[in-house]
């Protein structure tokens, strides 16, 4: 848990959260802040299996997938190759696209050319390309008269999404079930911010959506799983324009590792279809691998 991604704070959260529900679940838990010295912690511990709650770049993105591949211990969630597919956000529309699967259009661009002047149509979204949980990101309004002044921490290429109107849905997938879909209300942006702070989102869950969007998330967010390679638990997110109906549902982005803190959205969907925080922790350790 832990790390030096810039979800830092919400893995060391994810973690604290985690490490309880396994203690619950009889196992013995040593807490690790991954850091440079981390192989070195592994090789003294020897531990039967990681469980992986780091988020963000090192941790989400194949990096310490790949350390513990390396290693042969047993690690929870998705292996090197869908990590590092599903964190690259233009890698993981193009695997949708190819698998069918509703995408808005997008562009890579430099962070130069970003804030000259705007490389499409507003309204439009900027966000980096290979980071989660909203971090550094933009939204650029129909009618903005010039291009968003972008943050020095941004990275050099950045992805520039057509904005897609409408309601904020989820659906996580465990194992090769899918669980059920969450309405995410929000008084703004669904930023990091209402992703995280008490109180920042409202969760309606199951979600009162038409049967047929259900279904159609339900379906999207298994194949998108399986498309990427995921293993274990993911969750993808969508947007639906109800004026469009079944054809304004539109894929976000797949998170190979969700979080898990008090207000995460894959906990509870667990919980609404009857596991618990503990039984589902445990779950993820009996799936555990270094073989894929």
């Amino acid at each position: 848990m832990g790390g030096p991604s810039a979800e830092r704070e919400v893995s060391l959260s994810s973690g604290r959260d985690c490490a309880a529900a396994l203690r619950e679940a009889g196992y013995d838990v040593v807490e690790l802040d991954a850091g440079p010295d981390l192989a070195a912690q592994l090789s003294d511990l020897k531990p039967d299996v990681v469980f992986n709650a780091l988020h963000g770049r090192w941790g989400e993105d194949g990096c310490v997938q790949g350390l513990l591949e390396w290693m042969r211990i047993p690690y929870t969630h998705s292996g090197v190759l869908a990590s590092a597919i599903a964190m690259d956000k233009e890698r993981t529309k193009q695997i949708y696209r190819e698998a069918g699967l509703p995408v808005v259009d997008s562009v890579l661009a430099s962070k130069a050319e970003v804030m000259a002047s705007h490389v499409m149509p507003a309204p439009y979204v900027v966000k980096p390309y290979n980071e989660g949980s909203s971090v550094g990101v933009y939204l650029v309004n129909e009618g903005a008269n010039s291009p968003p002044k972008l943050s020095d921490d941004m990275p050099e290429i950045v992805m520039v999404e057509a904005f897609a109107p409408g309601r904020e849905l989820t659906t996580s997938v465990v194992g090769d079930r899918a669980l059920i879909v969450t309405d995410i209300l929000t008084d703004g942006w669904y930023d990091y911010e209402a992703k995280y702070a008490e109180g920042g989102s409202r969760h309606v869950v199951p979600a009162d959506i038409p049967a047929e969007i259900t279904a159609l998330c339900m379906d999207y967010a298994l194949r998108a799983h399986n498309a990427l390679g995921c293993r274990g638990v993911s969750r993808t997110d969508f947007r639906w324009d109800e004026a469009k109906g079944a054809a304004g549902l539109i894929l976000l982005e797949t998170n190979t590792q969700p979080g898990m803190t008090p207000t995460s959205l894959t906990p509870e969907q667990a919980q609404k279809t009857g596991m618990s925080m503990a039984e589902l922790c445990k779950w993820m350790v009996e799936d555990a691998s270094c073989d894929r």
